[in-house]
């Protein structure tokens, strides 16, 4: 008896412990109540990444936007209706953010099987992981229960999702806004090994940037030209050797000074993250855990659980 006693307060300990690591969300959230859910998410992300590989890319920068303002709590997701405004015509996400039709396939997908029971926030944090995934990159156990806001906010959204021409001072402190740490910081930009940015982003890195391989700024501006707006929405890849595999390379190409943005070049430029951009390039498995560490974290910024927030029955509107 005693000792099933003790076994009884071992378990229960861990689970205190570990819905305080998760902020009481947790991976098995679902388990009873939408058992299909991963493969749901995994098979209608692998059918948008077979329509078009840039969607991975896409869907882990929506998660993070979604993350950065009022937290993990799908207002991204929202649209603008009649008086209500959303974050979507927000400066760094207008024509810029997408992949919304994607998360709502999904939820179209899970509402046929369990109808009102996850949240779009859970949907966007799964589409994220499962992107980084298909691409080549780690996967890991996404902690659940997110649920979803009725509010957005276009003022934080422009006030805190970081710009592309921030210094490393003013990276290191947005980040830290959101209880996320240097190196949680220098980890998360390895997302940028996949995807491409718009020449309105790279544009003045590339015309008036001091920290940068001239031959890769003479590559980028043949399709960037040098006065706005010509050409502001042209794309570039972030990463010009594997641009749609999630890889440590956009570390390796920091040190060559070819970081696409003002931003990511700020990783490796005599500062504070110069050694662990180094120690990434070195081992892929270390950026690899440490993505994953970070990833869990940001996913944990300010989510709404138990009767907070609602269930979204449209990812794109509040409830009626």
């Amino acid at each position: 008896m005693g000792s099933s006693c003790r076994t009884w307060h071992c378990l229960l300990a861990l689970f205190l412990l570990s819905s305080a690591a998760y902020g009481q969300l947790s991976p098995s959230f679902y388990v009873r109540s939408c058992p299909t859910l991963q493969l749901i998410v995994r098979a209608t992300m692998i059918k948008a990444l077979l329509v078009e590989r840039r969607m991975g890319a896409s869907l882990l920068r929506l998660h993070f936007h979604d993350c950065f303002v009022q937290g993990c709590d799908g207002s991204i997701l929202l649209d603008d209706v009649g008086s209500f405004v959303g974050e979507k015509t927000a400066f760094p996400n207008v024509d810029s953010v997408r992949g919304y039709e994607v998360i709502d396939e999904i939820k179209r997908n899970v509402e046929l099987l369990c109808p009102g029971v996850v949240s779009c926030a859970d949907i966007a944090a799964l589409a994220a992981r499962d992107g980084t995934f298909l691409l080549g990159g780690p996967s890991w156990a996404v902690p659940l229960g997110r649920r979803d806001s009725t509010t957005a906010s276009l003022n934080e959204a422009n006030t805190d999702l970081p710009g592309p021409s921030l210094n490393l001072d003013l990276l290191i402190k947005a980040f830290g806004k959101k209880q996320l740490s240097p190196r949680d910081l220098t980890a998360l930009s390895g997302a940028h090994t996949i995807g491409f940015s718009q020449c309105l982003n790279f544009r003045d890195h590339i015309y008036n940037g001091t920290n940068i391989d001239p031959a890769f700024a003479t590559l980028r501006k043949r399709n960037c030209p040098a006065v706005a707006p010509t050409g502001d929405r042209n794309l570039a890849p972030f990463d010009v050797q594997t641009q749609l595999v999630f890889d440590n390379a956009y570390y390796r190409n920091l040190v060559a000074k070819r970081g696409l943005l003002n931003s990511d070049q700020e990783l490796f430029n005599g500062g504070s993250q110069d050694a662990l951009v180094q120690q990434y390039i070195a081992s892929p498995s270390l950026f690899a855990s440490d993505f994953v560490a970070a990833m869990i974290k940001m996913g944990n910024i300010g989510p709404l659980t138990g009767t907070a927030g609602q269930i979204r029955r449209n990812c794109r509107v509040v409830n009626s």
